[in-house]
């Protein structure tokens, strides 16, 4: 058994990691434009409270025992409802209008970024405890809403309407992986759809989101203005880009570069051929935890690399997707780069938990 469990996907995230910290790191340099901002502070948080305890995490579930993992799933699950209810208690913050912080004094913490592995580890125990028995819609369809329902409920009340919807289209896949009827599929697509148009139409921000989509050019100053932005940003990278370090539009241009905008900035810096190598490496990620997946010894391990792979996946397409105006803006991070600890240590930790699955892999006859 070799100790990291599948090299190629080792290297893979390595190389996102050490790529990503450069990367936010010249994106963060952008602080330095705005007043009694620190970027040195930014550096200092995501490397020591992102990136350490992020690897530890890594380390520990790579390699934890398969059974103690199957027994921590349910406390897990629990647990990261639990912390996601605390936003709504005075340790919660509220910023920009929405509750999903805890502070922590020294930090915030993002607890729906622990919920979304939740969610998914139990539902890949469920479905394969359950097995064929998930084609009866009592065995199968109720206990999949219960199980994915309730964290939804408390992320729209956040609200955080981009990670309910992460968590939804990953937890979809994984039904549809344990063969889950269509009847199911037709009866979730229905609600979904009833959901997202009831959301659409009574909370303003989505509205202006879909607006924003349709029209880019609308409302420059102020709606429009993030999109416009980074279009600026990436266009003005053209195909090899300004330069590591160089872009203009992080000081005081694109909102938030640091996080939620690091695409745009890398799309300035590097150009057209950088932000092909990084879908390509995001996509090479994707393949790869999807082959660990189809050679799991066991349907956990199928159905619970799949849901992390495709959790890390989307909401690193659907950022790329925004910035680049092909989707609605989001506000999802992108995985290993944007700021945000809490953020990158569940990354990690998930791969933790994908590596330990390519470590108990089917021997090849």
């Amino acid at each position: 058994m070799k100790a990291s469990g599948d090299r190629v996907f080792s290297i893979i995230v390595l190389i996102l990691v050490v790529l990503g910290f450069a990367l936010f790191s010249s994106a963060a340099l952008g602080l330095l434009a705005q007043v009694d901002a620190s970027p040195w502070k930014l550096l200092l948080t995501q490397f020591s409270l992102g990136l350490i305890p992020g690897f530890l995490a890594l380390l520990f579930f790579r390699f934890l025992p398969q059974k103690k993992l199957l027994s921590l799933v349910l406390p897990f699950y629990i647990g990261s409802i639990l912390l996601s209810l605390l936003v709504f208690t005075p340790l919660g913050i509220e910023l920009n209008g929405a509750r999903r912080w805890i502070d922590l004094g020294f930090t915030t913490l993002q607890p729906a970024e622990f919920l979304k592995i939740g969610v998914v580890l139990m539902l890949a125990a469920f479905l394969a405890k359950a097995g064929n028995r998930i084609r009866d819609i009592k065995e199968g369809l109720l206990p999949f809403c219960l199980i994915v329902g309730l964290p939804s409920i408390i992320l729209l009340e956040q609200p955080n309407t981009s990670t309910m919807i992460i968590i939804g289209l990953a937890c979809a896949a994984m039904y549809f992986l344990a063969g889950a009827p269509w009847r199911d599929f037709l009866i979730l697509g229905g609600v979904s759809i009833i959901v997202l148009t009831v959301l659409i139409f009574t909370r303003t921000y989505l509205m202006e989101r879909v607006k924003t989509f349709i029209d880019p050019s609308r409302a420059p100053q102020s709606a429009g203005y993030h999109i416009q932005q980074s279009l600026i940003a990436i266009g003005s990278g053209g195909l090899t880009g300004r330069g590591f370090g160089q872009s203009v539009q992080k000081f005081n241009y694109l909102p938030e570069a640091q996080s939620d905008s690091v695409f745009a900035v890398y799309g300035e810096e590097f150009g057209f051929m950088g932000t092909v190598l990084l879908v390509a490496l995001f996509a090479a990620f994707a393949l790869r935890g999807l082959m660990i997946a189809s050679g799991a010894s066991s349907m956990f391990g199928l159905l619970a690399a799949s849901g992390l792979t495709l959790l890390i996946t989307f909401s690193a397409f659907l950022n790329i997707g925004a910035l680049l105006g092909i989707a609605p803006l989001t506000g999802l991070p992108l995985p290993f780069i944007s700021h945000g600890g809490t953020a990158l240590m569940a990354a990690l930790l998930s791969v933790g938990i994908i590596l330990n699955i390519a470590a108990h892999r089917k021997k090849k006859s």
